[in-house]
């Protein structure tokens, strides 16, 4: 394919763009409109492109405040939307129909999910091979999945086919070759750097967004770095492009530095998202209930207004398999975790149904911390069938991305003997905000989870790419120091708001349980509001709560972001969890809040002489 015509923007973008586009894994709030995202991004990148501005520090300012194009990169960002808009403009396609994943397996699996949903067949048609890892077996067991296998040696040997064709070739081939309507999804690969879905033909427009969500939940989009890769090598006239491998020793570097953290000694998972690490785990446990206890039924048990991404996939997971349900677990906001541990666990024993629990600790926005001595003898306690048997044991599943510096799984820790599997969001504390990959850790307690964890991030292509692990080998040997550095920051910012503000109810960590480790750097801060109705005073605190969030970007625009993320190396995050990273969460679970994110590197006085100002102001 002849990339010429577009050689010279392609070229204008990569030397222009902001070095944001590649380090960092969140954008600015202030200017997504989540429902426009990549099409405002494209349309308005082409209008500078073509509007005849050749100064270079003047693009380079332009492209820095073009619209944000997804708000985590985990879905899409601005050299992925550049990717697949070029590519598009080439296939003639819109640049909706085009969608990069870092996984090459995911892709198939986001029509086929659909396809099951909706009882649609499904052919694979792939020449050469199919994909590393790629179980047809499993994917029809666990999954669900329904669909016929089918080698050929060109894409003018695809027959036509009463539902859904999906042709897996190789990356350039995706690239040049004609689209025709016996293809449905053409679906290039690339072994290193992952996959390029290309949607054909207005019959299948309503798969697009099943395949977005899909690579928002359950996986991630080609990598910045590794869009920049095709890219260059889409301006030198070929599509095959060679990721340079980076040290060997950087993987171990990384488990290592995981197993001290977390004081564990056997060896993590390491995935190319704390959303794609989760999705492993729950389908992992799935498998290893389907093995271990056929027949019996599955509950995954949730809080309801936990972080949307766990919610949303956890629920579509159960939406495809017959045998699993999502049991509502309440956990903050006068809800206690161990006592709602202890019912929900004695509820699902006598069922005699196999229990896995998902929550995150510190609570999410609210940062609260369960009793801990109670939570663990609720999750170790011996339980009874309704005929009397021996209940199946649960499985923790902890999110701990607010504190992944608190040691849970070892000998003599919280929940050292409790089969427990620990994850956490690397775009966080891991990385400090300059990749998504994570990971997860189990104890000894549930040692033999851990291979069917790795065997379907494997089977998803969910693993953590090597540049991905680069930057984890650099960052995580600095992460305890900065959770430090980060929750010190906070710690003085909390002091000041309460000064000033006595009347705001603040959700923070007490001194007592940071003695003990938990050290979070993220706080919520719930707003006086003032009115005869709740209408009314629900109102007044929403618009309070961005008056307050655009002071602070307004007047410290160099520090303070409007942003989901957290742990990041500099600066100040705010945003209000009901409308990001709640999202898909029930209305009624949902906090319109302010939630502050604090870095080490931080200019204290100043936030706290403009927080002063913003009371003086609207306060009253």
């Amino acid at each position: 394919m002849n990339y010429e015509n577009v050689r010279n923007n392609i070229e204008v973008i990569l030397e222009c763009m902001p070095s944001d586009w590649i380090r960092l894994t969140t954008h600015r709030l202030d200017i997504y409109d989540e429902s426009q995202a990549k099409t405002q991004f494209l349309e308005q990148l082409e209008s500078l492109l073509v509007s005849g501005e050749t100064d270079k520090e003047i693009l380079k300012k332009k492209m820095k405040n073009l619209p944000t194009a997804f708000d985590y990169i985990r879905l899409g960002h601005p050299l992925s939307c550049v990717l697949e808009g070029v590519v598009a403009k080439a296939k003639d396609l819109n640049s909706e129909n085009v969608i990069s994943f870092s996984s090459k397996t995911m892709p198939a699996f986001a029509v086929l999910r659909k396809n099951l949903l909706e009882n649609t067949k499904t052919q694979i048609v792939y020449k050469n091979e199919l994909p590393e890892n790629f179980d047809a077996k499993i994917l029809e067991q666990v999954y669900g999945y329904k669909f016929d296998l089918v080698k050929v040696n060109s894409i003018e040997e695809v027959s036509s086919f009463d539902g859904s064709t999906i042709y897996l070739t190789d990356f350039k081939e995706a690239l040049d070759i004609e689209l025709n309507s016996k293809t449905d999804f053409v679906i290039g690969l690339d072994s290193d750097l992952g996959s390029i879905t290309l949607v054909n033909g207005d019959k299948n427009t309503s798969y697009i967004s099943e395949i977005q969500h899909v690579r928002r939940r359950e996986s991630v989009a080609m990598t910045p770095n590794d869009c920049l890769l095709v890219l260059e090598g889409l301006i030198d006239k070929s599509a095959n492009t060679n990721n340079t491998n980076t040290d060997s020793n950087n993987r171990e570097l990384t488990l290592d530095t995981i197993k001290k953290i977390t004081n564990t000694s056997l060896n993590g998972c390491l995935g190319s998202s704390g959303l794609s690490i989760q999705y492993a785990i729950m389908m992992g446990l799935i498998h290893n209930a389907l093995d271990k206890h056929p027949g019996k039924d599955i509950k995954f048990i949730v809080p309801p207004n936990c972080y949307g991404g766990t919610n949303d996939q956890a629920r579509r997971v159960a939406a495809c398999v017959d045998n699993v349900e999502i049991l509502d677990l309440p956990v903050d906001s006068g809800k206690d975790m161990a006592t709602s541990v202890e019912k929900i666990l004695s509820q699902v024993a006598l069922e005699d149904a196999i229990p896995f629990i998902i929550a995150e600790i510190p609570t999410n926005p609210r940062v609260e911390i369960p009793d801990l001595e109670r939570l663990r003898l609720a999750l170790s306690k011996e339980r009874l069938t309704k005929d009397g048997s021996s209940a199946i044991v649960p499985v923790f599943i902890l999110d701990q991305t607010f504190c992944p510096n608190v040691k849970f799984l070892g000998e003599g820790d919280y929940l050292g003997g409790v089969r427990t599997i620990s994850y956490v969001s690397g775009s966080k504390f891991p990385s400090g905000g300059l990749c998504t990959a994570g990971y997860c850790v189990a104890n000894e307690s549930a040692e033999e989870l851990i291979p069917y964890v790795e065997n379907h991030l494997n089977l998803c292509g969910n693993e953590a790419t090597d540049f991905q692990i680069e930057i984890l080998a650099k960052q995580m040997p600095s992460m305890v120091e900065r959770i430090d550095g980060a929750y010190k920051n906070t710690r003085g910012f909390v002091n000041h708001i309460q000064k000033v503000l006595p009347q705001a109810k603040i959700n923070f960590v007490s001194e007592e349980l940071a003695s003990a480790e938990f050290t979070p750097s993220v706080f919520s801060l719930d707003l006086p509001t003032k009115g005869e109705t709740h209408e009314e005073k629900e109102t007044y605190k929403r618009e309070l709560n961005l008056k307050l969030i655009n002071l602070m970007i307004n007047e410290i625009p160099h520090e303070s972001k409007y942003c989901v993320s957290y742990g990041q190396l500099e600066g100040c995050y705010w945003t209000i969890p009901a409308t990001s990273t709640q999202g898909t969460t029930k209305e009624g679970d949902k906090d319109y809040i302010v939630r502050v994110a604090i870095s080490p590197k931080f200019d204290l006085d100043l936030h706290n002489k403009v927080f002063s100002k913003f009371c003086s102001e609207y306060i009253n």
